[in-house]
């Protein structure tokens, strides 16, 4: 069968022409079966949601990076519960091709039991599984229903599922398209020793989480047959049509109320997987607003490269999810119907827009930018509208994903990415308050960080401080919500493995607004042979488990390692530390000299800021004993401050002529593409 392009997959986001029988279905609905209907699909995705978490093995499964949905027998998305706005919008994709190429051969029926995995065929990256069964109302295919999540372990070169080494996608594991595992309701075990084999590493979780995601969609399954058998089908068919009518309609008149132009930002990333540092431009983002369409231009976006940071065109679309169903399309549905107003650009070659030979398991990765970008190009379009107060600065999208595996200390072999760095990062600063601390994390909105001693118990590892990184926030007169730092300590095992899947050591993708600042850059921080475990076991009364003073004083003896955030595999022993584990602050919304002076005091307190930031920084004088503002020193500092911003300043022809004659090094420019446009260069070579 032939692979679908990039043109083809775009094209299936959208959502198909409604049939006869379905406008019929629509016309048939009686005043209020259209609203009760919505919120019964409402419930059968929280139930099914709930029984797809408890049901999960992975970390990440456990933690809520996962989605159930129901779609239109043409496979078109009418509603979802997350979990992650990541997996939404892309299954459309995998059942359309479904329908289009196994119609007849191995054909659809009853039972049946799909699953995909590659992001050549609509996936997000490899370690995102989606699990379909076909709805089938006495013979008449009437709705689909599905179930995606994150599971870390593909079999790829290296643990973890998101090889940062592959240069191709050989390397990667297990990239599975749309394929029957299960038939008359029943997994096969053939197909389930196929994944079994793929996850040796962590067999356990691998099929736990298949048995998972199946369950999870046949519950759904079986909720809207019994929908179907009180109501009748063309009650169900005719409501998920009215539903993508509706929300349809929503999303054109809240576009249409935005005002038109052209709108921008740009993002980059500092490292490039396997190929170690280097700047390149992960999304060149312009949106061309016009009535009630969006047209989304990624023209000078850096070229693909022999990494696993490239994206599919899905894939980069799907993180635009992330973020439209967080904030301006809040309240609308999650629907394909909600994306028909919106079109795409990616150029061919582009890191969104590879060879099928790329390798793309840390597509979530790049996709940072796109996060990014869209916080404030959005941000920027609806300031001066009635929805202003739905502007923010990025939130952190770092990602900073680590990964252990070995044998645990019950002797089980395990792979796993831990989600509570991920889980907690900090929000963008808001149009009308500071951004939350620890909020989220930007792929999974609605996941959970995990307790530290579920964290220990199931993994051979200490955590002995776990608590805000202060100052991980970018500052502003809203400041973007704070992250978390902790210590992870290999313990009760001989050998730990660990790797990290990141960027963000050097520059910063997250973008600031209005003012605001970035958020700081991240260190790979560990100590080997370090001698805090028998200090804890001395009972040590000098030793301060404080972040701050742990990292100004060195205060854990051993070996110290400064070096990327980024970091391929390699083993630690019982004893050392694996690494502090960092969960990035969200971006800063304003001028910090517009910072209310009491909020910046309180954040001191609260160890959110530092006192260097509240004093050279938000320029805010206090008392350190009482904590007591002194609002006119304040306001002589922030004035002076100004000035000095005056004095500094130059005219802008002197500054863009200055500007741009800069260049980063030619060492930091070898996957940009040209400078500064972007443009390939030469063919990317693969193996």
């Amino acid at each position: 069968m032939p692979i679908p392009t990039s043109e083809e997959k775009l094209r299936w986001i959208k959502v198909t022409p409604p049939t006869a029988e379905e406008l019929e279905a629509v016309a048939q609905l009686s005043p209020g079966d259209y609203e009760i209907g919505f919120q019964r699909t409402n419930d059968i995705l929280d139930e099914a949601l709930e029984v797809f978490q408890r049901s999960c093995r992975s970390s990440m499964g456990i933690a809520g990076d996962v989605m159930v949905a129901i779609f239109t027998a043409q496979g078109d998305l009418v509603n979802g519960a997350a979990g992650t706005y990541l997996h939404a919008i892309i299954q459309p994709i995998i059942i359309k091709y479904i329908l289009t190429y196994y119609r007849q051969n191995p054909g659809i029926h009853d039972g049946d039991i799909w699953i995909a995995n590659d992001a050549l065929y609509g996936g997000i990256h490899n370690p995102d599984y989606v699990a379909l069964v076909p709805v089938f109302y006495k013979g008449q295919l009437i709705a689909w229903c599905g179930a995606a999540n994150h599971t870390t372990e593909t079999g790829a070169v290296e643990p973890g599922g998101m090889p940062i080494t592959a240069p191709a996608r050989f390397s990667e594991g297990m990239n599975l398209p749309p394929m029957k595992v299960g038939e008359h309701g029943q997994l096969r075990e053939d197909l389930l020793e196929l994944f079994y084999a793929y996850g040796i590493r962590a067999p356990q979780m691998v099929v736990t989480d298949l048995k998972a995601r199946s369950t999870a969609a046949d519950r759904a399954r079986m909720r809207v047959l019994e929908l179907a058998e009180k109501e009748g089908p063309a009650f169900v068919i005719g409501l998920l049509r009215k539903m993508l009518m509706v929300a349809e309609e929503g999303a054109r008149r809240r576009i249409a109320s935005w005002p038109d132009g052209k709108f921008r930002c740009v993002a980059f990333a500092d490292t490039i997987g396997g190929m170690g540092s280097g700047l390149i431009r992960s999304a060149s983002l312009t949106i061309h607003k016009q009535g009630d369409h969006l047209l989304l231009d990624f023209s000078g976006t850096s070229p693909e490269n022999p990494s696993s940071y490239n994206a599919h065109v899905q894939a980069a679309v799907g993180h635009l999810a992330n973020f439209l169903y967080s904030y301006i399309f809040h309240d609308l549905p999650i629907s394909s119907a909600t994306f028909a107003p919106i079109d795409f650009y990616f150029p061919p070659g582009c890191v969104l827009n590879p060879d099928p030979r790329a390798a793309t398991s840390c597509s979530v990765m790049i996709c940072t930018g796109i996060m990014s970008s869209a916080a404030v190009a959005f941000s920027k379009m609806i300031f001066g509208t009635q929805e202003w107060r739905q502007a923010v600065a990025s939130s952190a999208n770092g990602g900073n994903a680590m990964v252990l595996a070995g044998l645990s200390q019950w002797g089980l072999p395990f792979a796993d990415m831990l989600a509570y760095s991920l889980n907690t990062e900090g929000q963008g600063g808001r149009a009308t308050a500071p951004g939350m601390d620890a909020s989220h994390f930007a792929w999974c909105p609605f996941g959970r960080s995990p307790d530290v001693e579920l964290m220990e118990n199931e993994f051979p590892m200490l955590v002995p401080i776990s608590q805000h990184w202060q100052d991980s926030c970018g500052h502003g007169a809203h400041r973007g919500g704070c992250g978390t730092v902790q210590i992870w300590v290999a313990y009760q095992a001989p050998t730990v493995f660990f790797t990290t899947i990141a960027d963000n050591s050097k520059v910063q993708t997250s973008q600031p607004l209005f003012g605001g600042y970035a958020p700081p850059t991240v260190p790979g921080i560990s100590i080997r042979r370090a001698d805090l475990l028998q200090r804890m076991r001395d009972g040590d009364r000098t030793l301060k488990l404080n972040f701050s003073a742990l990292i100004d004083r060195q205060a854990i003896g051993g070996e110290w390692s400064n070096e990327p955030f980024l970091r391929s595999v390699r083993p630690y022993n019982e004893g050392d530390v694996i690494t502090f584990g960092f969960a990035t602050g969200g971006a800063g919304y304003g001028d910090p000299l517009e910072a209310d002076p009491y909020q910046v005091v309180q954040d001191v307190e609260a160890e959110i800021i530092s006192e260097w930031s509240a004093r050279n920084i938000y320029k805010v004088a206090y008392d350190p004993e009482t904590m007591r503002v002194n609002l006119a020193e304040t306001e002589a500092l922030r004035a002076s401050e100004r000035q000095a911003r005056l004095a500094r300043g130059r005219p802008w022809d002197e500054f863009h002529a200055s500007w741009s004659r800069q260049k980063p090094p030619e060492e930091a420019l070898t996957w940009f593409g040209s400078w500064p446009e972007g443009r390939p260069l030469a063919p990317v070579l693969r193996p």
